[in-house]
């Protein structure tokens, strides 16, 4: 770790990559507290804390939706527009199909094509969102919520929204990378600090005792622990021993150094995503029409503040965990290209049983894998139903501290991975 850090500070263009990072999250955090012309977002603010899923919205915008700022939507209708052209390129559509295989220029044109579609995603949910919040709080826009005004603010978050996917892409190119990333970590890691000082103020408060110093500390212990097994969920894997055939080495020697990783959580963060978007949709159409008795059962069945609203949650979670796992690790093409490469398993014969085994594996390590992350983001949503009084902004765990460990652990590997580089290049030009 101290070789690592004076490796940074010694080399210039990492210690610049660095700072321009952190000057962009500077802009982000700056752009989030600029809130747009003629809103009051008073009860904005308190009508947030009362609904799960568009305080989930409001965590992915670094808080920049309670404050109805540029940045209000942050980078969600990207993230929205990449899964799903994704998912199309899937053998679904086969002129993108072949786009994505075709290399760095197909993947070119699909990016193209999923910014595009960011902006068709951006105006509409910004104008479903404006419309709906409008619509429950008169007082928001001032002077009245006319087509004008509804139009003029949904342009302006759509803007700020592509804004903020240009900045992701300086990250990219000449920051530390992983620049859509890092943009939605830094808005979560910027609102930790009012998490804090909201949980200072609920458990000690202006009569500091010593029951509430100790739940204070008791909150912070907890929120540690989390952290630690949000990470070891993200970095554990299960490796399978591989041999080439070619190798003279034994197999003892060689299962420690080849091996095929498997990690216990392949999909990361996807499934929440596509779980708390299936039941945010039908909230966000119902805002468009008067409060009655099919909203109010939509609103407690998809609205995670009763127990089998939840249920359905984790239900959607564990079967988007599985969906995208079966995408991101195909049992199928891993053993064509170990039989390919003249690898395989010890005991396991090349070929059907090598995909039998790997599609066995993978699957009971999925299992694992996603009733953590089930359990992860449901707490944020069952800790104010058994306790009733705690402030939302108190919530512990949940998707905001799945992206924050990932790109935290990521950022981590692609700094080495820049120190390892120059250090190479120190070494062959010497």
């Amino acid at each position: 770790m101290i070789s690592s850090f004076k490796a940074i500070i010694k080399n210039k263009d990492i210690r610049n990559r660095i700072l321009f990072t952190l000057f962009a999250f500077l802009v982000y955090r700056l752009g989030s507290a600029i809130t747009v012309p003629d809103v009051n977002t008073t009860d904005l603010v308190a009508g947030l804390e009362d609904n799960s899923l568009f305080a989930m919205l409001n965590l992915l915008g670094g808080g920049g939706l309670e404050q109805f700022s540029i940045f209000a939507l942050g980078v969600t209708p990207y993230i929205t527009a990449s899964i799903i052209i994704q998912l199309l390129s899937m053998d679904v559509i086969p002129p993108l199909s072949e786009l994505a295989k075709s290399g760095a220029k197909g993947r070119k044109q699909l990016d193209k094509y999923t910014r595009y579609l960011a902006v068709i995603f951006g105006f509409v949910q910004s104008f479903s969102l404006v419309y709906g919040f409008s619509s429950t709080y008169t007082g928001l826009i001032e002077g009245g919520a006319t087509m004008s005004k509804i139009l003029y603010i949904a342009t302006i978050f759509t803007a700020g929204t592509m804004f903020l996917v240009w900045i992701g892409d300086q990250i990219s190119t000449k920051g530390i990378g992983n620049g859509i990333s890092m943009v939605i970590m830094a808005g979560i890691v910027g609102r930790l600090p009012r998490q804090f000082s909201s949980a200072w103020t609920s458990l000690i408060g202006e009569d500091p005792t010593g029951q509430g110093i100790g739940l204070f500390i008791g909150y912070i212990v907890v929120y540690l622990i989390i952290i630690v097994f949000v990470t070891l969920i993200n970095t554990a894997e299960r490796r399978i021993p591989i041999q080439y055939t070619s190798s003279s080495i034994s197999l003892s020697k060689q299962s420690k150094s080849n091996y095929l990783p498997l990690k216990l959580n392949s999909a990361s963060v996807i499934p929440v995503i596509f779980a708390s978007s299936l039941m945010m949709a039908p909230l966000q159409i119902a805002s468009f029409f008067a409060s009655n008795k099919v909203t109010s059962v939509m609103t407690d069945w998809l609205g995670m503040r009763t127990w089998y609203s939840l249920v359905i949650y984790v239900l959607l979670i564990l079967f988007f965990t599985f969906f995208y796992t079966k995408m991101q690790v195909d049992p199928e093409k891993l053993a064509e290209n170990l039989g390919k490469s003249g690898a395989y398993i010890p005991n396991i014969r090349p070929g059907t049983e090598t995909k039998t085994y790997v599609n066995h594996i993978l699957t009971r390590i999925t299992v694992f894998g996603s009733i953590a992350l089930a359990f992860i983001s449901v707490m944020p949503h069952v800790m104010p139903i058994l306790w009733p009084e705690m402030p939302s902004s108190m919530a512990l765990g949940g998707t905001g501290l799945i992206i924050v460990v990932g790109v935290a652990i990521e950022t981590v590997r692609q700094v080495q991975g820049l120190i390892t580089q120059k250090s190479y290049k120190k070494y062959y030009q010497d």
